[in-house]
């Protein structure tokens, strides 16, 4: 049980968009949550309509037609990064091991300033709908948009299935509902939100949903705190009384141990920030790279202040959940599993009333979340694919946005499906491979797309499949799956966190294949990046908004 929790920590809560992995346990039937859910659905269902009135192009679709501001942005960001197993898995985490969850929150911030400072303005002012519009801006559009559009379908589609399947863990957590149920629930409302509302719909959910979680856990905060008159030192103190290891609860070290495993996850988190697809199109969604750039600023606002409170919410189920009887098994452990610490702590100070509150916002978290993941993976399908390479170019945007939602019902499809499939599986793994080919694939063509001129063609394709195929060799030769999910008994490579080579041999591979390239098209690429750099740094010639 212990390996089975730290597996789940590792990837399941360690990554912000992972998913409910261990064992679960039906809970009786949360009226007061369903009740609240059903509103919640409902109000998004509204939005969804009166966003279809007002989604007529494909720019309204993909971008919401660039008219969101900054600060709705950044809102619409947090809600895309804070998912229900980093609420749920940050604070059971901090629960069961203390200081370390901490470490690790801080650890989810870490790629923010460094997409601000270095991808947010270029990245808009560069493209369209998608991080594949920047990258192929000087090289050919063809074979750059197939490696784009595959490793970005790859990273939402593991995220997809690994979601799915938290969805259904969670809802028998919460709601006391069948596991089938809550995937088909999910999987319809986001090929709903998606293919009516696009771009517009998304964003407005989760906005809503952030302001939500942020508003709950806030709530759940202050409630601890004011049983000891807002004394931090107080509370530290008695939560250190009440754990069972003391005082070492309040040093690190406990998860990550060696110098290579911390590196390495801090390269996946940072890299793989700055690669996943589904971040990247909010973007566009902005009216120049001022507001991109104000998009960033509030949204680590956002993600920093929602740590700082699950750290509190963890500390807080130390004290008021592991003493009382009523949410722990005969053996003395949480009823549910560590990921429940939260749950139990809203019934703690705020009720049934609360409790319903809490776990409607924790679903309503994974719809945010799919449904930008589903946007991210159409788009790709739709405008990458279908649109420039398949099409050349030459197909009016009607046909585009049908290719569009005709992807997003295919690919709600495909996730309830492989969610349901998936239910017995250890699905942990996904998430940490999703983060290794956002980082080794991705963001190492991307990043050196805006900011290296020698970059070619040949050397993009090359380099960015030798990451992706690493990072993909890695995880499966490591721990998470060659032991765990195969049965052997040991890995072939030893770490969890295969991202500092994968992304060490992405960037080497790139720049040996574009220096090694001498040929009339790789010259006329380099020649082209002078123009791209004052388009990146101007937004001379970028998209503009759409004015409704």
């Amino acid at each position: 049980m212990k390996k089975l929790l730290v597996l789940a920590l590792s990837f399941g809560s360690l990554f912000a968009a992972g998913a409910i992995t261990g064992e679960v346990h039906k809970q009786p039937l949360n009226v007061s949550a369903i009740v609240m859910f059903i509103i919640f659905v409902l109000a998004t269902l509204g939005i969804t309509y009166w966003a279809a009135k007002r989604t007529r192009t494909a720019k309204d679709f993909y971008t919401a037609g660039g008219g969101i501001t900054g600060f709705q942005n950044g809102l619409a960001l947090a809600g895309d990064y804070m998912s229900a197993a980093s609420f749920l898995g940050i604070s059971g985490l901090v629960y069961l091991k203390g200081y370390d969850g901490l470490i690790y929150s801080i650890g989810f911030l870490v790629g923010w300033p460094f997409v601000l400072f270095l991808i947010a303005e270029r990245l808009r002012n560069l493209g369209k709908y998608t991080f594949a519009d920047v990258v192929s801006f000087r090289l050919k559009q063809g074979p750059i948009r197939t490696l784009a559009a595959f490793g970005g379908i790859a990273t939402v589609l593991l995220y997809l299935i690994a979601q799915m399947v938290g969805s259904g863990k969670l809802i028998q957590l919460l709601f006391g509902l069948p596991y089938s149920y809550a995937v088909i629930i999910v999987g319809v409302l986001m090929i709903l939100y998606v293919t009516f509302g696009g771009m517009l719909a998304t964003t407005w959910v989760q906005i809503i949903k952030a302001a939500l979680l942020l508003a709950g856990a806030t709530f759940m905060a202050l409630a601890v705190m004011a049983h000891f008159g807002f004394n931090f030192e107080e509370f530290f103190a008695k939560a250190i009384e009440t754990h069972p290891l003391h005082e070492k609860i309040m040093a690190p070290g406990g998860l990550v141990s060696d110098p290579y495993s911390a590196i390495s996850l801090g390269v996946a988190l940072m890299f793989g920030l700055a690669g996943l697809p589904h971040i990247l199109m909010r973007f566009f969604t902005v009216a120049d790279a001022k507001e991109a750039r104000k998009s960033v600023f509030f949204a680590t606002g956002f993600i920093g202040y929602f740590y700082i409170l699950t750290f509190i919410i963890g500390f807080g189920a130390i004290i008021f959940v592991s003493t009382n009887p009523q949410y722990l098994d005969a053996a003395g452990k949480i009823i549910g599993g560590n990921n429940m610490a939260a749950i139990h702590l809203a019934h703690a100070v705020g009720g049934n009333l609360f409790l319903g509150f809490i776990s409607a916002v924790a679903f309503a978290t994974i719809l945010a979340v799919v449904s930008g993941l589903t946007l991210a993976g159409a788009s790709a399908i739709s405008h990458d694919l279908y649109a420039s390479v398949i099409k050349k170019g030459q197909i009016d945007e009607k046909q585009e946005m049908k290719i569009s939602k005709i992807a997003t019902f295919t690919i709600g499809i495909l996730a309830i499906i492989l969610g349901i499939a998936f239910e017995k599986q250890n699905i942990a793994f996904m998430v940490g491979l999703a983060f290794a080919i956002a980082a080794s694939a991705n963001f190492p063509v991307l990043f050196l797309s805006m900011y290296w001129k020698n970059l070619t063609t040949r050397g993009a394709v090359i380099g960015g499949s030798i990451g992706l195929a690493t990072a993909i060799l890695l995880v499966i030769l490591g721990p998470t799956v060659w032991v765990s999910i195969f049965g052997f008994d040991k890995p072939i490579f030893p770490s969890k966190y295969p991202a500092l080579i994968s992304v060490s041999v992405a960037f080497i591979a790139i720049w040996f294949f574009s220096v090694t390239d001498k040929s009339e098209d790789a010259q006329k690429e380099k020649e082209a990046f002078e123009a791209q750099l004052i388009r990146s740094q101007t937004g001379i010639g970028a998209e503009g908004a759409t004015q409704h």
